[in-house]
């Protein structure tokens, strides 16, 4: 299971083709491209790797062959420390 930090933790602000996600608790600002910012979003109820492919899928043209691409975007939002696994 996946989870973002709550919304409140974060100061999101979208920049051209990048967002700045500031992180309060850590003081750290990250440069996220897409579709980060969009995982943190879909990512306020926790789901699995599986639930979040489907629940973006309703949003956007997805398939299964994305779900490897998806694995390796939570995997550095975990390492930055704005994904969380329980």
């Amino acid at each position: 299971m996946y989870r973002a930090e709550p919304l409140s933790s974060l100061l999101i602000e979208p920049l051209d083709e990048l967002t700045a996600v500031y992180h309060r608790a850590s003081g750290i600002t990250h440069l996220l491209g897409q579709p980060a910012p969009e995982l943190l979003h879909a990512l306020q109820e926790p789901a699995t790797a599986d639930d979040l492919l489907a629940r973006l899928g309703r949003e956007f043209d997805l398939a299964d062959a994305h779900r490897d691409a998806l694995l390796a975007r939570l995997d550095e939002l975990v390492t930055a420390g704005l994904v969380r696994t329980a």
